[in-house]
């Protein structure tokens, strides 16, 4: 079996999958998923085009971003797919231009473009630092900043989500995307303020071990542990990540800004997890 087809095994179920939100929750409205390719991107924009909006999925990969958009017209659902490259600013505005061209308005900005790969953090070159940060950090600045100036000058309401990772406890083994994360947490809360003059909502989902075709960067015996490492002792799905998303950006979030809802099944307040797999002196065994 390709990856083509693995896509679309994936997004039958997607286009399936039971939701808790009335099928015209969000109609009408006009949503951007940045990473909208990905597994966790690709679960948001199924839900929202399903419940009425039109998703702009934007990444880099015009392939996948096609496949997608085919794979929801197929089922009447409203979507579009544009090329961009959110670590480059002249790119995002150009995109954003695109957008409110073709649409004439927009409401609901996803952030979930990202990366990272697992190694300690002593090891980190400049290049594989700057990288994570630039992706991580930087292009989602690019993508809020860039969206809350054309709400402002077309004084029209908005609401921003961004996926970022738990960031309470260490998720040893990818110390850059800790760093990349806590600084969009930390931004998501300041702008909260200073934008809510502008009717601008800005809030942050945090998933946990949510089982997405990108635990393949991590090692096996890593991956292994991560249904363990939550009082659940299960691994989430993107599913969860999507519904987490449409109530904070949508009508059922409306007096909720510059918060971060955690999705991990309690995993902060419960253990560890090692992306690159537990070193012997944190074993049961040290003595």
């Amino acid at each position: 079996m390709d990856d083509r087809q693995k896509q679309g095994l994936a997004d039958a179920e997607l286009a399936t999958h039971p939701t808790v939100y009335a099928a015209d929750a969000l109609k009408d409205q006009v949503v951007v998923v940045s990473g909208g390719a990905g597994g966790i991107g690709r679960a948001i924009a199924w839900l929202f085009a399903r419940l009425g909006a039109h998703v702009v999925v934007a990444g880099r990969d015009q392939g996948r971003l096609d496949a997608l958009v085919a794979d929801l017209a197929g089922r009447n659902l409203k979507a579009s797919a544009h090329v961009a490259d959110i670590r480059e600013p002249d790119a995002v505005n150009a995109f954003f231009d695109t957008v409110w061209a073709a649409h004439g308005r927009l409401d609901i900005l996803i952030n979930s473009a990202g990366g990272q790969y697992p190694q300690p953090a002593i090891d980190f070159s400049v290049k594989g630092w700057n990288a994570v940060i630039n992706t991580n950090l930087n292009g989602t600045w690019y993508m809020m900043q860039a969206a809350a100036q054309r709400w402002r000058d077309r004084k029209h309401p908005g609401s921003i989500v961004n996926i970022v990772v738990v960031t309470t406890h260490g998720l040893y083994g990818i110390a850059h995307t800790i760093a990349a994360r806590s600084g969009v947490i930390g931004l998501s809360r300041a702008v909260a303020v200073e934008w809510a003059p502008l009717n601008i909502r800005v809030n942050c989902v945090a998933p946990g071990a949510i089982e997405t075709e990108g635990w393949n960067v991590y090692a096996k015996e890593a991956r292994a542990t991560y249904p363990r490492s939550n009082p659940m002792m299960r691994a989430g799905s993107p599913w969860d990540i999507a519904e987490a998303c449409v109530y904070l950006a949508g009508p059922s979030g409306k007096f909720i800004t510059g918060e971060t809802l955690t999705v991990d099944g309690g995993g902060q307040l419960w253990g560890e997890t090692w992306t690159t797999g537990k070193p012997e002196y944190f074993g049961d065994e040290k003595g």
